[in-house]
């Protein structure tokens, strides 16, 4: 045992690592404008800035306690995977990199799901965390998509995805990659069972990810300033040799290339999948459209959505 190594360095960065606050006196800074945000103003406007209407990451456990009826949701149990299948080990051992990720999030991976209703619709919904480990997909990730898929299959409910990744997880090798194939035998289930797929496609949604299920929604929403894509854009440009135009692989040149149906703002998506839930499903909501999201919420700053949703019904429409 190096005990300078293990023992003395870790109590000294320990005495030297900043104290937490607490999130309630913290200022978060806009990535887009600079401007320094209050934590608890921008954790009520849903994590959008009030005034550039930036769309910032968001916790699995805020999404769903803003996106389903009250607030209300029963997480589903998920499969137990092998936790370290290659024993990898780069600058630390991934094992180690699992258990600091658990503690950061309180999660046990990156996709969280769970079942509730969205006006009155019974739903299973799946949540990718980019806060863990930036939303890679690995064995875990993968049965979750899964199971969410045959929960849905089995409570005959539509699915919706909240998709965030950087790709597949490195750490578990091929193993990793097989789960792109497996995840779209799931959404070959939900659609052989006649059951809606809808995807939401959040910042950043990249790598494998986007070679599987979240290109294979019924519908595909996004969130004003999605980076969504395969292959990162230095990449691309160095490959074809070519400069790519501004805001490629952003949600809105997507959209206005056909690659998505619609953009939404944060603000908006409830009201708007519940619509789309409605329609597909061809039951009536057990609860007005109108009613708002929580009521502590703020009023919504910047709405984009699609300009073909005239066969929805008028709350579906972005303001």
């Amino acid at each position: 045992m190096n005990w300078i190594n293990n023992v003395v360095r870790p109590r000294i960065r320990s005495f030297l690592k900043p104290k937490d606050t607490g999130s309630e006196n913290l200022w978060v800074k806009d990535p887009e404008s600079g401007e320094m945000v209050f934590y608890r103003d921008l954790e009520a406007n849903m994590w959008v800035v009030p005034n550039s209407g930036y769309h910032m990451k968001i916790k699995a456990s805020d999404r769903l306690a803003t996106f389903l009826d009250e607030g209300q949701y029963q997480t589903v149990a998920l499969p137990t995977v092998t936790t370290d299948p290659l024993k990898f080990r780069d600058s630390k051992r991934y094992t180690d990199r699992l258990k600091e990720q658990r503690i950061k999030t309180g999660t046990d991976d990156s996709v969280t799901v769970a079942t509730g209703e969205l006006f009155g619709h019974p739903v299973t919904v799946g949540v990718q965390d980019f806060d863990f480990m930036g939303g890679s997909l690995g064995m875990a990730a993968g049965s979750a998509i899964v199971t969410g898929l045959e929960t849905a299959v089995a409570k005959k409910t539509p699915f919706i995805l909240f998709v965030a990744s950087g790709g597949a997880r490195m750490q578990e090798g091929i193993l990793s990659l097989m789960q792109l194939p497996r995840t779209t035998v799931g959404v070959l289930h939900l659609r052989e069972a006649g059951l809606p797929f809808i995807v939401v496609l959040t910042n950043p949604t990249t790598g494998g990810v986007t070679a599987s299920y979240a290109m294979l929604g019924d519908i595909h929403i996004a969130e004003p300033g999605a980076l969504i894509g395969f292959a990162g854009q230095r990449v691309i440009e160095q490959t074809i040799r070519e400069k790519l135009p501004k805001g490629f692989q952003r949600s809105e040149y997507l959209y206005e290339h056909g690659m998505v149906d619609m953009v939404v703002h944060r603000h908006n998506l409830r009201t708007t999948i519940g619509s789309i839930v409605g329609i597909l499903t061809k039951a009536p909501a057990r609860e007005e459209l109108s009613s708002s999201a929580p009521s502590r919420l703020a009023t919504p700053i910047l709405s984009t959505a699609s300009d073909d949703m005239s066969g929805l019904p008028e709350a579906a429409h972005a303001e």
